[in-house]
């Protein structure tokens, strides 16, 4: 496979990661975010009809749970009249209805299912990506993007499974769903936060919180 430039730092210091019988795998020497070649990506038609089979439009105690993870602690950074976004929102839409529920606006937007781009022309005090930056395939163009949805000081909510090692990768399950095709671990969070200032918190084993500069 020919050289290809990293999704995320521009950097072109890529090897071979892992492999599998779908796909290779790609690490950035700079960034170390692991990346999927474009030649292996899913057109749009493909992609949304992958995304037509979850089931995340139900409002079940099992999703809310899951959702949870990321809300309640960043509700707990918030102040009471703070408005977010959803980023990659979904059909269903419910962290947003969660977050109403305790008294917090959020707009809602996705690619597929709330295409409304007018959300994309304000700024929020926090913005939230559940289970989102895995699936988009610019990664720089998504972070300036998300600098500018927020306001200084901004909170950004990240929930994505993270990168371990080569030996735990191969035996991943997060890797075989073909809309993922970014993935993230501790180091790429870490030269996300040097080199655009932003400060890091690990929230959990899959949450990290960015938080803006004032």
């Amino acid at each position: 496979m020919s050289i290809f430039s990293c999704a995320l730092c521009g950097g072109r210091s890529l090897y071979l990661f892992a492999e599998d019988r779908r796909r290779p795998y790609f690490r950035c020497r700079e960034c170390a975010l692991v990346q999927v070649p474009e030649p292996f990506y899913l057109s749009a038609t493909e992609e949304k009809a992958e995304y037509d089979k979850h089931d995340n439009g139900a409002d079940t105690p099992g999703y809310r749970s899951f959702l949870s993870r990321t809300l309640i602690p960043v509700l707990a950074r918030l102040p009471a009249d703070a408005e977010g976004l959803d980023f990659g929102c979904g059909a269903g839409a419910l962290l947003s209805k969660m977050a109403s529920e305790q008294g917090f606006q959020f707009a809602n937007y996705d690619l597929y299912y709330y295409p409304d781009k007018a959300a994309l022309d304000r700024r929020y005090d926090c913005v939230t990506l559940t289970e989102v930056i895995e699936h988009v395939a610019d990664a720089a163009c998504l972070m300036r993007q998300l600098q500018q949805l927020l306001k200084p000081g901004g909170l950004l909510a990240i929930m994505t499974k993270r990168v371990l090692n080569a030996e735990a990768f191969g035996r991943w399950h997060y890797k075989n769903d073909p809309t993922h095709i970014n993935f993230y671990s501790d180091e790429t969070f870490a030269w996300l936060a040097a080199e655009l200032g932003w400060q890091l918190e690990l929230v959990d084993k899959d949450v990290v919180f960015f938080r803006l500069p004032d």
